[in-house]
């Protein structure tokens, strides 16, 4: 009985492990992810740091969905400070991100 129960916890830790627990809201999903090459024209709003956990129950998560979900959070943020791009501006450690966020769209130089 022990390790049936030991089984389905490690199970649900797994499980729970590669699915994707932040949603995008309206506005942020139409804030693009680009890299620091493509935003010449646009201007810096300012950045932003996420951050989720990257760990469950002593367990990493899948790196890609923690990037995914990273870039979600920024696009969140991003949408929030009136911007509409986002680049990061470190790798993922830990757990967590660094963006800059810029505003392209309609913008004259």
């Amino acid at each position: 009985m022990k390790s049936l129960l030991v089984f389905i916890m490690a199970a649900t830790v797994l499980a729970a492990s590669g699915c994707t627990w932040v949603k995008p809201t309206p506005e942020g999903e139409k804030v693009r992810v680009l890299d620091a090459d493509e935003v010449s024209t646009c201007k810096e709003l300012g950045a932003t740091n996420v951050s989720l956990m990257d760990k469950v129950a002593g367990i990493n998560r899948n790196a890609e969905k923690v990037q995914k979900e990273l870039e979600t959070l920024a696009r969140t943020s991003a949408a929030r400070m009136g911007g509409d791009t986002v680049v990061a501006d470190s790798a993922v450690k830990e757990g967590q991100q660094r963006f800059i966020v810029y505003k392209c769209v309609g913008v004259t130089r």
